[in-house]
């Protein structure tokens, strides 16, 4: 360590503090409209890029001078490209628009900026309370959540430290570093934070571990190799608030005496690794990292790796081998890593949203965040809500609340008014739950318990008709192209269990199948070396348990309950609510399946149907007259006129 500073590391950070305090008080209290856009990967998907243009080329052309500030997701992803106008000279709070596109955005700044009409009709809240406008607040996804992790993001450039740091940031490190080590490890403890990363380890007890260990240098490693379909809440993260997760990783490694970091990101992150990268330089150059920080004497630098996106390297040791450039696998435990883990060093390895956890907790105190959450799970889960939902997105609640609390109330219910009929938890590895363990309390106990788990937090939300086997086929045909193969169990024994699911989704189910996936799901769970293996079954086990049903049906009457296995559905026309004249359906259809009955009305012509669905997307909702039906023998047959028969 470097001699420490003659004054203590909050004295230090007091300086930068106040340098960041006077930035931000100047952005606040300029008497010019001020612009927040989110720009993180799902608005730029949505077209933030070119909404952000649309604003910078209308405020150009009327003159108008503005301050438009990027920043991070809220979560509220439906909304994507929204945007928030802080007009301070308006008479009205800050306002929420959603679904801002170009046009949109070139309205509100001639209508509003200029001329002072919000235009409501346009309006989704106000983030302050007004007589004039709904708040924000009122909004489930708002007064529900307990943003802890997801607090500053949407608040903060994440590109500009100094947002950052006048939210408070680093005012954490700056605390615990006048402090031991060990006083930061008997918070974490005394929190009783559990590995948000998904096995729901006890984080104070892997950091006193990794203390104990014995070997002169200690690494830790922050795993952002998010793989799970659906899943983004690390994603997010980085790219809304990455200085948060930083800060934590430099806590984590005064605490157990490391000095050296790593990010562990996939490479399909361009945008996050991009920001994570200017993060880390800007937390250099103020001196919060790297060679004595804060004037502590304490050294701790962070460096960026990326993966190539293999999902099993979400498991410690395989993400250890693929760091030091071996083929990601598991590697047998014990030792494990925080014992002998990188190139043979103690290794404490962290979740993005674990280590996101930790500034917060010493700033507020253990006794603060554990009164947070339940007794066994303290804090709050974040997640990636997506799938049959009005409002999808990321949301951030305290451990305990409900699977009907946060699908019903927090994400507006099931959309098109369809019936809820199962969530899927946990990513891939995970389980399924129909609707009688909807008040099921979201916590690592009680997920658990339901056959379920919680993951790193993924959640797939799915109406009446989806189909259970076929899920279970998706989430077994991803984990069994993501296995490493080297378990002879996880390799050959998910091959097998796909096989069977497949050949039931297409209606070649044989009796006996069920008891096979149910003995496979079992021996492989058993028999399989790391998480990835031992988990793979969770869908089709709970699904077994929840929707037997619907397995029995595919089999027994080669019948698809929720009319999504293609080779056991097939669409037809109500005549009797067929448009004369209406042609929508006929220029959607790709093999020239629909044709035009003799009476002018349309019929579906079987042999040639590909059961893609666009006839059905394309009648309009006052005729709503395409069908479908399983077994496809239920399907009327409609004869085609004749070619060349005049109709």
């Amino acid at each position: 360590m470097n001699p420490p500073s003659d004054n203590g590391p909050q004295a230090v950070y007091a300086a930068i503090r106040a340098e960041a305090d006077e930035r931000l008080e100047a952005f606040r209290t300029a008497p010019v409209p001020r612009i927040h856009i989110g720009m993180a990967t799902c608005g730029i998907a949505s077209g933030a890029m070119e909404t952000k243009a649309a604003f910078e080329e209308a405020l150009a052309a009327q003159n108008i001078e503005a301050k438009i500030h990027s920043v991070g997701c809220i979560g509220h992803c439906y909304a994507e490209p929204w945007v928030i106008i802080d007009y301070p000279d308006s008479g009205f709070p800050p306002i929420f628009y959603h679904n801002v596109t170009p046009g949109k955005a070139k309205m509100l700044a001639k209508l509003f900026l200029l001329e002072g009409d919000p235009r409501f009709e346009h309006v989704y809240g106000a983030t302050e309370e007004n007589e004039m406008i709904p708040w924000v607040g009122e909004f489930p996804r708002f007064n529900r959540e307990k943003r802890l992790i997801t607090e500053k993001c949407g608040k903060v450039d994440p590109e500009e430290i100094n947002d950052y740091i006048a939210e408070k940031g680093y005012g954490a490190l700056a605390k615990a570093l006048e402090g031991s080590p060990e006083s930061v490890i008997q918070e974490v403890s005394d929190a009783r934070l559990r590995g948000r990363g998904g096995a729901g380890f006890p984080t104070g007890k892997k950091w006193q571990l990794a203390r104990s260990a014995e070997g002169g240098s200690k690494v830790v490693i922050c795993n952002a190799d998010e793989g799970d379909p659906g899943a983004y809440m690390d994603r997010t993260l980085l790219e809304s608030n990455p200085h948060q997760m930083l800060e934590g990783m430099i806590l984590c490694g005064y605490a157990v005496g490391a000095h050296r970091g790593i990010v562990y990101v996939r490479s399909e992150y361009p945008l996050a690794v991009s920001i994570l990268r200017t993060a880390i330089d800007q937390a250099r150059e103020k001196g919060v990292l790297g060679e004595n920080i804060l004037g502590s004497g304490f050294n701790f630098d962070i460096t960026i790796f990326q993966g190539s996106g293999a999902f099993v390297c979400g498991e410690e040791t395989a993400l250890i081998r693929s760091i030091e450039g071996s083929r990601g696998m598991p590697q047998h435990r014990p030792p494990y890593p925080v014992v002998k883990g990188l190139n043979g060093e103690p290794t404490v390895i962290n979740n993005v949203k674990t280590l996101a956890s930790i500034p917060p907790i010493i700033e507020n105190g253990a006794e603060w965040f554990a009164s947070i959450g339940t007794e066994s799970s303290t804090g709050t889960a974040v997640f990636s809500v997506v799938g049959d939902v009005v409002h999808p997105g990321l949301v951030e609640i305290p451990m305990g609340v409900t699977l009907r609390e946060l699908i019903f109330d927090i994400c507006g219910g099931i959309h098109k008014k369809k019936k809820f009929h199962a969530v899927q938890i946990g990513g891939p590895s995970g389980g399924c739950l129909p609707e009688s363990f909807l008040d099921t309390p979201i916590d690592y106990d009680s997920l658990t318990d339901a056959g379920a788990m919680m993951g790193s937090g993924g959640m797939v939300v799915m109406d009446q008709e989806t189909c259970m086997v076929n899920v279970s086929r998706y989430f077994l045909d991803f984990t069994q192209k993501e296995s490493c193969g080297k378990c002879t169990f996880c390799r050959i024994g998910t091959y097998h269990l796909l096989e069977i699911l497949h050949r039931i989704t297409i209606g070649e189910g044989e009796e006996g199948d069920l008891e096979k996936l149910e003995t496979l799901s079992k021996d492989i769970k058993a028999g399989s070396l790391c998480g990835l293996g031992r988990t793979a079954p969770n869908p089709v086990l709970t699904s077994l348990a929840y929707f037997r049903d619907e397995y029995e049906a595919h089999i027994k009457e080669k019948k698809c309950p929720g009319l999504t296995c293609r080779p056991l559905i097939a669409f037809y026309i109500d005549l009797d609510k067929c448009a004369r004249g209406c042609d929508a359906c006929v220029g959607c259809c790709p093999t020239d399946a629909v044709f035009t009955t003799r009476t002018r009305k349309k019929g579906i012509d079987l042999e040639l149907c590909v059961k893609c669905g666009e006839c059905m997307v394309a009648c309009p909702p006052e005729y709503d007259a395409v069908r479908k039906v399983s077994p496809p023998h239920l399907a009327p047959v409609v004869d085609r006129p004749p070619e060349g028969e005049k109709k």
